[in-house]
């Protein structure tokens, strides 16, 4: 049985201008950029802002244009003619102003030759029949971006006779294989670190007695090897220490990734462009906003004029294009004091940011780091963490002492032994130094680090020393150690 009832409820929504606000404040430079040039092309009365001079004269044109239609002309432009296409809020499209027969000139990029296109043009310089070149070409195709060939032969030949009906067998592609180990670069097709390293040294020309020596520790002692059990591979080849660093040497001098020396180098790399810059003016620190992210937009006086002429039109078309302009510009309101908002927000932001880590902007010792994470920047600015977030994890600031990204000045605080709290920053600073400074035949592991931390007067365990290891991206002791 259907009953009625009332029923009250609290809800928060965020208004579009909000959820607006919020976007464009994730947004980095170059994006923002991009956004306005969007809405701009979406919503003809937002405009960037001019000169004086241009302004008058796009006031006499519209001048021009109302005086010839008052006199009838048949070509007058005219707002209805976009409100009555069948494509509803048409506006909110981008707008194209290509025609259909308008020829469409791009600029071209080179962008090189591609890396699985080199080794293919080498493999047409090999002696093979069509077949292998075939099955040859299928191979490359399996190669990935570091030039290992990571697939299994077995499924290779399946897919080859279900893909392009070529039948061919594993000796076959055996064969293969070591035709394109001798291609270039060396040790592409391998399909293991060991057999990238072993192609390489086979090829040195000529050879050596330190060179035969590598290729024996690779292929006999790649595990020993790898873990840096340095004692144990000098004792079974019955070598010195020196002879077995020169043949160690010769190892790290290869290429274990073959194929990302060519991928990087095609590899666009994007620019930085900070949207903060710290100055330093007769001692004192000045913080501005870079001027891209402070564009000059306004309302189209055009489109002003025009609401004020339809306004005065009585019939259903004035009404309706008086409408239809009205919700252009508050558009463009909207957007523009979106825009000076997320300026306010950021110049707040980045204002409470550089007076909490002054020392540090003023003289770029990382030691000189405050512990400092977003609520205590939220409640000095009054804005909820999520706000702070989205400025902080985009935004990048241009120092005396290099560009960085905002998020990387927030850090977790440690107490030392004078109860004095100081930046994780700060911990892992000289824990990078200690492990610069260490003797490289006799690393520094993680408990001894942490006894010199806590004898520097941070009270630090092994696991937390290890942490901080790994966040730096610097390996274990044992990794570390050389001869």
């Amino acid at each position: 049985m259907l009953k009625q009832n009332f029923q009250q409820k609290l809800l928060q929504k965020l208004s579009p201008q909000q959820i607006q606000l919020m976007k464009l404040l994730q947004l980095p430079t170059v994006a923002l950029e991009q956004r306005i040039k969007e809405e701009m092309e979406i919503n003809p009365a937002l405009e960037e802002g001019e000169e004086e001079d241009d302004i008058q004269e796009e006031e006499d044109e519209f001048a021009e244009d109302t005086d010839n239609k008052e006199d009838g002309d048949s070509d007058d432009f005219s707002i209805t003619d976009y409100m009555d296409e069948d494509e509803g809020d048409s506006y909110k499209l981008k707008s194209n102003n290509n025609s259909a027969d308008q020829d469409k000139k791009e600029i071209p990029f080179s962008s090189g030759v591609g890396f699985h296109d080199m080794l293919e043009s080498q493999l047409g310089l090999r002696s093979l029949s069509d077949h292998e070149f075939i099955v040859g070409s299928y191979i490359l195709g399996n190669i990935d971006d570091d030039g290992y060939l990571r697939r299994d032969l077995e499924s290779i030949i399946d897919d080859i006779a279900f893909s392009q009906n070529v039948q061919t067998t594993k000796e076959e592609l055996e064969k293969l294989l070591e035709v394109i180990h001798e291609l270039d670069p060396s040790g592409v097709g391998a399909r293991d670190l060991r057999e990238c390293l072993l192609i390489q040294l086979k090829r040195k020309m000529p050879p050596s007695p330190i060179n035969s020596l590598a290729i024996e520790i690779v292929d006999k002692y790649m595990e020993e090897f790898s873990k840096k059990h340095y004692d144990k591979i000098s004792k079974k080849l019955e070598i010195d220490d020196e002879t077995l660093k020169d043949a160690i040497n010769e190892i790290l001098r290869l290429n274990p990734k073959p194929g990302s020396s060519l991928a990087d180098s095609q590899k666009s790399f994007q620019q930085i462009i900070p949207d903060f810059i710290i100055n330093t003016n007769d001692g004192k620190l000045e913080l501005s906003l870079n001027s891209r992210n402070a564009p000059d937009l306004r309302v189209s006086k055009t489109y002003n004029n025009m609401l004020e002429d339809y306004s005065k039109q009585k019939n259903k078309a004035g009404k309706e294009a008086s409408q239809f302009i009205k919700q252009k510009i508050e558009g463009a309101k909207w957007f523009i004091d979106a825009i000076q908002q997320r300026q306010h927000t950021l110049l707040m932001t980045m204002q409470a940011i550089m007076e909490r880590q002054y020392e540090y902007f003023f003289e770029g010792d990382e030691t000189k780091l405050k512990p400092m994470i977003l609520k205590d920047i939220a409640e000095k600015i009054g804005l909820d963490i999520s706000t702070v977030s989205r400025v902080a994890n985009s935004k990048y600031v241009q120092t005396q002492f290099g560009t960085f990204l905002l998020k990387t000045f927030f850090s977790e605080s440690l107490s030392t032994d004078s109860g004095e709290e100081v930046s994780s920053r700060e911990v892992k600073k000289i824990l990078e130094d200690c492990i610069t400074a260490e003797n490289k035949k006799k690393p520094l592991t993680d408990d001894r680090l942490a006894v010199i931390l806590k004898e520097k007067g941070y009270n630090i365990a092994r696991r937390t020393v290890a942490k901080y290891r790994e966040q730096l991206e610097i390996p274990v002791a044992r990794m570390r150690k050389e001869l």
